[in-house]
């Protein structure tokens, strides 16, 4: 999820495609020998006890999955909440006028050699305090001392002592630099070219110091789950995050949600939950309770629930939202990685089987290509499905499709053999720059034509129900009235209200107004009734 005219939003939401599943029947038939009878399709599935289809879904996201740009104010307090972990950053020689380098981009020597920056010029954070990092290369490596003399190199694939380095910042500039290696002497950019951890002396900060770096932060920041438990510590974070649990969404916003006709909610959630009380470093415990509070407050208001896995071990794309520590995307890439996501869904279909409001259970949320590999992701879904199964006869499953496969059908024939398929699309103008001169009317006909023929593709004849599993009344039009924003949702509330399994809002509270849909109905943006 990036950020658009000065407020934080995304990094990236693109069109994605998401398959939901509702349980086959367990009936068998038997079959006398030499006596072949025709196939008989089986009934469909029970239904969940509530809703009825189509929903009209909002989701909850920033609530147990963090999300920086929903709820900005989660980070102040995190010393150099700047310099978080994934953050990328550039330090050049204000000596030499040269930046540090891994050349190759790693996996050999780091110079000082080169007056313009570009890939192998940046490094990426890992936090291990508020001053003290890794610094990862392009190449997966990490920066570390390399021999006895202190030259520097970038050649460890897993980060020890000797690849710890802290940032002094200088006090009238937090920008300007010095780094200091784990032989207790400062990073300094000599004129051969080469970078030595050897400098012992004092510094007032001056160009002339080979030790001070102008440091530069590019790109966009991650603000994940993540980054605000490893930058707040365990305690801090604990703290922090069940303060903002049990505030953030609450079970007036159950009744609000009731009350104004939406049927359903869809929520993110970690794979740390099933490890709660007790997660994996960095993460903290207590989102488990959070979570049964929603279905309890679900139940008493007769809403369905989904709970979509939105960040899996390792990272399913390298954005915030799935929780990567720096952007790199490990899910799928082992047995053992595949196995222990499977063991998430099977913790959260038998916690919540019992629950009249178990609606679905999301297996993955925007799995991104080509780092995810199809025949991973398909094995992956299959045993979801069936720990799903083991629990739930009746809740739908969701499968997403991947991001930036190029092929919006791949999982189509996939999902044709499961009983009661659904094919999940999310819909948005607002992150793609085509947009960025459309007037009022040339979004509202994009939606009306391109959006609505696209969800008319993914829907077959006898095949899967669909489902618009994101959306939100936002656009790049400056300056839109009151009027044209009700005209743009009305318009996408026309069409993705088409789609035959219903539609989900993302998300239900945000720091910027039309993407929280609680402050739009309230104050008349859109409306729910009839």
């Amino acid at each position: 999820m990036g950020c658009r005219g000065g407020v934080r939003l995304p990094l990236v939401r693109r069109l994605c495609v998401v398959v939901l599943l509702c349980a086959p029947c367990l009936c068998s038939v038997s079959v006398a020998k030499r006596t072949p009878r025709p196939a008989v399709k089986p009934p469909p599935p029970p239904a969940p006890a509530y809703p009825a289809l189509p929903v009209r879904a909002v989701c909850l996201g920033g609530w147990l999955v963090t999300e920086g740009w929903i709820l900005p104010p989660l980070f102040d307090g995190i010393p150099n909440k700047d310099l978080l972990d994934g953050t990328q950053v550039q330090f050049k020689s204000a000596l030499r006028k040269t930046y540090i380098t891994a050349d190759q981009g790693g996996g050999g020597a780091v110079l000082a050699n080169r007056t313009q920056a570009s890939d192998w010029e940046t490094f990426k954070l890992w936090r291990i305090n508020e001053t003290t990092f890794n610094f990862r290369t392009p190449g997966g490596q990490f920066v570390g001392i390399g021999a006895s003399d202190g030259i520097i190199v970038a050649t460890a694939t897993a980060p020890a002592l000797p690849e710890t380095f802290q940032i002094v910042r200088c006090p009238f500039d937090k920008n300007r630099v010095r780094i200091k290696a784990a032989n207790g002497y400062f990073v300094q950019a000599i004129a051969t070219g080469e970078v030595i951890a050897d400098y012992g002396e004092p510094t007032r900060w001056s160009d002339w110091d080979a030790s001070v770096f102008l440091m530069t932060k590019v790109g966009q920041q991650l603000q994940g789950e993540y980054q605000l438990c490893n930058g707040y510590g365990a305690d801090k974070a604990a703290s922090v995050l069940r303060d903002h649990w049990n505030t953030y969404i609450v079970e007036d916003d159950f009744k609000f949600i009731a009350s104004s006709r939406l049927t359903a909610v869809r929520i993110p959630v970690g794979w740390w939950i099933a490890s709660d009380p007790n997660p994996p470093a960095p993460y903290v415990g207590g989102s488990l309770q959070a979570l049964d509070n929603a279905f309890k407050w679900a139940e008493k208001y007769k809403l369905g629930v989904i709970i979509d896995l939105h960040a899996a071990p390792g990272s399913q794309n390298p954005w915030e939202h799935s929780s990567s520590r720096d952007g790199t995307q490990e899910w799928g890439t082992t047995d053992a990685n595949i196995a222990q996501t499977v063991q998430v869904i099977e913790f959260l279909a038998s916690r919540y089987a019992a629950s009249p409001s178990l609606f679905a259970v999301e297996l993955l949320n925007e799995p991104l290509a080509p780092r995810a590999a199809l025949d991973s992701l398909t094995r992956y879904y299959r045993d979801g499905y069936d720990a799903v199964r083991r629990h739930s006869p009746a809740a739908y499953v969701v499968m997403s499709n991947r991001l930036s496969s190029g092929n919006s059908t791949e999982l189509l024939r996939f999902a044709g053999e499961l009983q009661g398929a659904v094919i999940d699309v999310h819909y948005y103008t607002v992150f793609n720059t085509a947009f960025s001169n459309f007037t009022v009317q040339q979004n509202i006909d994009f939606v009306r034509t391109n959006f609505s023929g696209e969800l008319a593709a993914v829907t077959t004849q006898n095949g899967p129900l669909t489902f618009v599993g994101e959306w939100v009344a936002e656009w790049k039009v400056p300056n839109a009235t009151k009027e044209e924003y009700q005209k743009y949702a009305a318009a996408q509330m026309s069409v993705y209200g088409q789609a035959t399994f219903g539609w989900s809002y993302w998300t239900v509270k945000n720091a910027n107004n039309h993407w929280d849909l609680e402050w739009m109905i309230k104050n008349g943006y859109i409306s729910l009734k009839g």
